[in-house]
C-alpha cells in the first residue's frame, strides 16, 4: 500500500515573507514560490540538496530552459504553474515515499541481514562518518523519526554522502559533489532564487537527462557488483543515487526507525560539470571542486566570481546575465553550503552568506581586483608571521642559546592560537562584508582598495598592540624579545602607509 507522496505531503520547511514558518509538498512549494522567503533547516546539507532537488523537478517539467531567451522569458513571466501542476500529476505514483514497486529514491528489493538507525542518512547522527562532540544520539537504537523529516535526510544523503568502507553492496564512494563547496544566490523571494540556478542546458544534452523517479530501478544484482556510469544531466546529477536505501515501513508511514543502507552507484568523473560548484585546475590533479578549509571561505571568495576561465559556478554568471538591465532583482545575497572531510570522516559542515558585489553586472575585471584585496589581507599578515616568529626565536634563545627549530615551530603555534593572532583574521572578516556592500556600480576600485588599506593597516596596528599590552606585564626577556621583533610590522605599517596615500580620493 502506497503512503506519504511527498507531491501532497507537507515535509519541506519553509519561511514566508511574513516569517511565518511551515511545511510544504512539492507541488505548494512550487506552486507558491513567489510567498516563500527560503527554504530554511538546522542542517545546511538539507537546505542545499532540496534546493537541487527542486531544480531536478523544474527542469523536467518546464523542458529547460534550453538557452538565454528561454531563461529570461522565464524570470520576466515566472514558474508556468500549468507545466509544473500537469508534470507532477503525471509522475504522482513516483513520489511515494513507502510503495511496494517504487518507493522514492529506494531500492524496493533490497533485503539486508542488518537493518539500520535512521541516523545512518545524517551527517549531524552518523557514526561512520562523523563524531560529533555534543551529539549523545545512541545510533543503534536511535528511535522515530517522521517520515517528513527522513524525508529531508534522505536527499541530504544522496547529495552529500562520503565514500569509505564496505556495505552489503561493495566498496562505497562519495556523492558526486560531496565534498565540493556549493553556491546558491539567492533572490527577492524562492522562486527568483530557483530560477537564478536554472542555468539553460544545452538541447542534446537535455532530451538525455533523467532525474531518479523517471528511471526505471536499477537490476538489484547490478547495485550489489558496484555499478558505475557518467553523468547525463544537471537533473540526473541533482538526484543521483549515491547510497542504496530502503525504509523499513513503521507502523503506517507515519514515522520509520530502520533502514536498509549500501553504496549506490559510483559517479564517472568524465561529462558534465556542476553548475552550482565553482573550480580551479591544480597542476597535477586537473579540474577540482572548490572546498572548504579551516580558514573562513571569506578568503577564496574570488572563486564565485565569473572570469575568462570559466571557472565559477555557473549559477552566478547567469543569475548575474537575467539581473543585468534590472537591478532591482539582483540576488541579494549568496549562501555557501557544504562540509568539510578528511578522507570518509566529516570534520564539519557549513553555512555562510555573503551580499554579491552588484558591480558584477557591469565589471569584467571584479574576480581580479577581489583577489587583490584578499592578497593584501595575505600579504600583511606575513608580517605578523615574521614578527612571531622573530619573537619567538628571541624569547627562546635567552640570550646566547640557539633554539631548536621545531621549538621555534611550536610556541608560533602556540602564539597562533592566542586572540591578538586569531583577531587580524576574524577582524578583517567582519570588514570583508562591509567592502562586498559598497562594490556597487557607481564605486571606483581604487577607492575601494583605499578603504580596504585602511581597514587591514588599522587591524594589523590593533593586532601587534594587543601582543605588545600582553608581553608589557613579562619579564625583561619579554618585553626585549618584543622590542626586536616589530621591525617587519613597522616596515608594513609603512609600505601600508604610503599605498593608502597614493590611493586617496
Amino acid at each position: 500500500m502506497s503512503r506519504f507522496n511527498l507531491i501532497d505531503e507537507k515535509w519541506i520547511p519553509v519561511r514566508f515573507s511574513d516569517g511565518v514558518r511551515d511545511e510544504l509538498g512539492i507541488r505548494d512549494t512550487l506552486l507558491r514560490a513567489k510567498e516563500i522567503a527560503a527554504i530554511e533547516d538546522p542542517s545546511p546539507l538539507v537546505v542545499a540538496a532540496l534546493h537541487r532537488f527542486l531544480l531536478a523537478v523544474l527542469y523536467r517539467a518546464l523542458e529547460g530552459p534550453t538557452d538565454i531567451d528561454q531563461a529570461k522569458a522565464l524570470f520576466k513571466e515566472g514558474l508556468p504553474h500549468e507545466k509544473i501542476t500537469a508534470y507532477l500529476e503525471r509522475w504522482h505514483d513516483r513520489f511515494w515515499l513507502f510503495d511496494e514497486q517504487h518507493p522514492f529514491y529506494q531500492v524496493p528489493d533490497y533485503e539486508t541481514k542488518k537493518w539500520r538507525s535512521w541516523s545512518a542518512m545524517s551527517a549531524e547522527h552518523n557514526a561512520d562518518n562523523a563524531k560529533v562532540l555534543f551529539d549523545h544520539l545512541d545510533v543503534t537504537e536511535s528511535g522515530e523519526i517522521a517520515s517528513s523529516r527522513a524525508a529531508c535526510l534522505l536527499f541530504a544523503c544522496q547529495t552529500f554522502a562520503l565514500g569509505g568502507g564496505n556495505s552489503d553492496f561493495r566498496y562505497t564512494k562519495s556523492g558526486p559533489s560531496a565534498t565540493a563547496v556549493m553556491i546558491l544566490p539567492l533572490g527577492r523571494n524562492l522562486e527568483d532564487t530557483l530560477i537564478f540556478s536554472l542555468v539553460p542546458e544545452n538541447r542534446e544534452v537535455f532530451h538525455e537527462d533523467v532525474p531518479i523517479w523517471e528511471r526505471e530501478l536499477e537490476p538489484l544484482l547490478s547495485l550489489q557488483n558496484g555499478m558505475k556510469r557518467s553523468k547525463s544531466g544537471w537533473a540526473d546529477l541533482y538526484t543521483w543515487r549515491t547510497r542504496s536505501i530502503k525504509f523499513n515501513l513503521h507502523r503506517h508511514g507515519d514515522t520509520i526507525s530502520k533502514l536498509a543502507f549500501a553504496s549506490g552507484i559510483e559517479c564517472l568523473p568524465e561529462g558534465i560539470v556542476d553548475p552550482m560548484v565553482g573550480y580551479k585546475i591544480g597542476e597535477k590533479t586537473g579540474r577540482q571542486s572548490i572546498r572548504f578549509h579551516e580558514r573562513g571561505f571569506w578568503r577564496d571568495f574570488d572563486s564565485l566570481l565569473p572570469d575568462n576561465g570559466n571557472l565559477a559556478p555557473k549559477v552566478i554568471e547567469h543569475a548575474t546575465n537575467l539581473t543585468r538591465r534590472n537591478l532591482d532583482h539582483f540576488p541579494k545575497a549568496v549562501l555557501v553550503l557544504g562540509q568539510a572531510n578528511d578522507k570518509a570522516k566529516v570534520e564539519y559542515w557549513r553555512m555562510e552568506r555573503f551580499a554579491l558585489p552588484q558591480a558584477l553586472a557591469g565589471n569584467q575585471n571584479i574576480r581580479t581586483e577581489i583577489r587583490q584585496l584578499l592578497e593584501d589581507a595575505k600579504e600583511t599578515q606575513k608580517s605578523l608571521r615574521e614578527a612571531s616568529r622573530s619573537f619567538a626565536r628571541e624569547l627562546l634563545s635567552r640570550g646566547e642559546r640557539e633554539p631548536h627549530g621545531n621549538d621555534i615551530k611550536n610556541f608560533i603555534k602556540q602564539m597562533h592560537g592566542i586572540s591578538w593572532y586569531s583577531w587580524y583574521w576574524s577582524t578583517l572578516e567582519f570588514l570583508f562584508h562591509r567592502i562586498l556592500r559598497e562594490y556597487t556600480l557607481e564605486r571606483d576600485f581604487e577607492d575601494i582598495r583605499h578603504q580596504w588599506l585602511t581597514f587591514v593597516r588599522d587591524t594589523l596596528k590593533h593586532a601587534w598592540e594587543q601582543h605588545r599590552v600582553m608581553v608589557s606585564g613579562g619579564d625583561a626577556w619579554a618585553i626585549r624579545a618584543f622590542v626586536k621583533s616589530e621591525k617587519p610590522i613597522k616596515a608594513k605599517l609603512k609600505k601600508l602607509n604610503d599605498e593608502i596615500r597614493e590611493l586617496e580620493p
